[in-house]
C-alpha cells in the first residue's frame, strides 16, 4: 500500500509540476517579468512557510536555531538553483511546454547525477568516497549513471532535430498560436543552463540535512511506531527558496525597470484580479511538487525511485499540455515522430539514471 500512495503522491508531483505554468497563460496584459515574479512570491515566499507551519510544529525556531553555516550554504544552493528555476520559466517562455521541459529535465536529470560526482573527486569529503566520478568508472552503477548521461545527451539533440524542423515547417499562423515567442537557439541555451544549475536543490537540501533530522527527531519522539517524519523536509524547503526567491527578484526588477513595466502591477486596462489570481494559483502550483515529492519518497523509501518516477511524471504531463496547446500543429508527420522519438529516450535516460543509482556503492 506504501508503494500505490507513493506513486500517486509523485503522479501528483510531477502533474503539478508539468502543470504550473499553465495558469501564466491566462496573465493578460503584463510583462513576463511581472507574472513570473508574483508567482514567485507565493512558491518561494508565502507557500513555503504556510506548508511548514502546518506540517512542523516550532519550524521556525528550528530555523533560528540553525548555525549560520547551515543557513547560508542552505541559501547559497538556492541562490544557484534561483538562477536554474529563472532559467527554466524562460525555456518555457521560448520552446513551449513540450520542448522545453523534455530538454530541461532531461539535462537536470543527467547533470543532477554528475555534478556532485565532479566536485567530490575534487574536493574529497569523509563518508563520499563512493560517490567521486573516478568510483563511477570503475562501478556498474557509475557506469550505468554514465550511459543514461549520454542517452540523455542523443535524446536531447532529436528533440533539437524536431525544433529545427517545427521551425521550419510549422505556418507562421500556427507557430505564433501555440509559441509566441518560440525561438530554438535561444531556447536550448537556456535550457542547457537551467537543467545543470536546478541540480543544486539537491544540494540545498543535503546542506539543510540537519534542519530536516531535528524535525524528524522531534517527529519521532512523539511518534516512536511510525518511521521517519513525512514532512521532515519542509523546513528546509523555506531557506532554500529564499535563495531561489533572491535570485529571480532581482532579475525580474531589473527587467521592469529596463522594459518599465512596473506600471504592471497597478495597470487598470488589464484584469488586474485576474491577474494576480492565475499568478498565485501558478505559484502555488508549482510549489506543491516538492511537497509530494517529500511524501512520495517517504513513502517509496527509494531517492532513485522516486526521483525517476518524479521526472518521468513531468516530461509526460508537460507533453500533455503540449498537445493541448497544439505546440505541434501543422508539422509533418516526420516531425511528430522524431520529437516522439526525442521524448522516449529522455525518459529512457532518466530510467537508466535511476537504475544506477539505486545500485550498491
Amino acid at each position: 500500500m506504501g508503494i500505490i500512495l507513493g506513486v500517486i503522491f509523485h503522479f501528483i508531483g510531477g502533474f503539478a509540476s508539468g502543470s504550473f505554468y499553465m495558469p501564466f497563460k491566462k496573465v493578460k496584459g503584463w510583462s513576463w517579468e511581472s507574472f513570473w515574479i508574483i508567482g514567485g512570491l507565493f512558491s518561494w515566499l508565502i507557500v513555503p512557510p504556510v506548508a511548514a507551519y502546518l506540517t512542523i510544529p516550532g519550524f521556525a525556531d528550528i530555523i533560528r536555531n540553525s548555525s549560520s553555516q547551515i543557513l547560508g550554504a542552505t541559501f547559497l544552493m538556492g541562490l544557484l538553483w534561483g538562477i536554474g528555476g529563472l532559467m527554466y520559466g524562460l525555456g518555457v517562455r521560448y520552446l513551449g511546454m513540450s520542448l522545453g521541459n523534455s530538454v530541461i529535465l532531461g539535462f537536470c536529470s543527467a547533470f543532477g547525477s554528475l555534478i556532485p560526482a565532479i566536485y567530490y573527486n575534487y574536493f574529497p569529503t569523509p563518508g563520499k568516497e563512493n560517490l567521486t566520478i573516478s568510483f563511477m568508472f570503475h562501478n556498474t552503477g557509475g557506469q550505468l549513471v554514465l550511459l543514461g548521461v549520454l542517452v540523455c545527451i542523443i535524446g536531447i539533440a532529436i528533440c533539437g532535430r524536431a525544433g529545427i524542423m517545427k521551425e521550419k515547417s510549422q505556418p507562421d499562423a500556427i507557430k505564433k498560436e501555440s509559441i509566441k515567442e518560440f525561438s530554438l537557439v535561444k531556447g536550448l541555451i537556456i535550457a542547457i543552463i537551467s537543467g545543470i544549475l536546478s541540480a543544486f536543490f539537491n544540494f540545498g537540501i543535503e546542506a539543510g540535512k540537519p534542519m530536516a533530522e531535528v524535525a524528524n527527531h522531534t517527529w519521532q519522539l512523539n511518534h516512536p511506531d511510525q518511521g521517519n517524519f513525512l514532512f521532515q523536509n519542509n523546513v528546509v524547503f523555506v531557506v532554500i527558496l529564499w535563495g531561489g526567491l533572491t535570485t529571480n527578484f532581482i532579475w525580474c526588477m531589473i527587467l521592469n525597470a529596463r522594459n518599465k513595466s512596473f506600471g504592471d502591477y497597478t495597470n487598470k486596462k488589464t484584469p488586474l484580479k485576474a491577474n494576480y489570481l492565475f499568478s498565485a494559483l501558478a505559484g502555488t502550483t508549482w510549489f506543491l511538487q516538492f511537497f509530494f515529492y517529500g511524501m512520495g519518497e517517504s513513502k517509496m523509501g527509494n531517492g532513485a525511485s522516486s526521483w525517476i518516477l518524479h521526472m518521468s511524471f513531468i516530461i509526460l504531463v508537460a507533453n500533455m499540455w503540449g498537445i493541448v496547446l497544439k505546440e505541434w500543429k501543422g508539422v509533418s508527420s516526420k516531425t511528430k515522430t522524431t520529437i516522439t522519438i526525442g521524448i522516449l529516450t529522455i525518459i529512457a535516460s532518466v530510467f537508466i539514471v535511476g537504475y544506477g543509482n539505486s545500485l550498491p556503492k
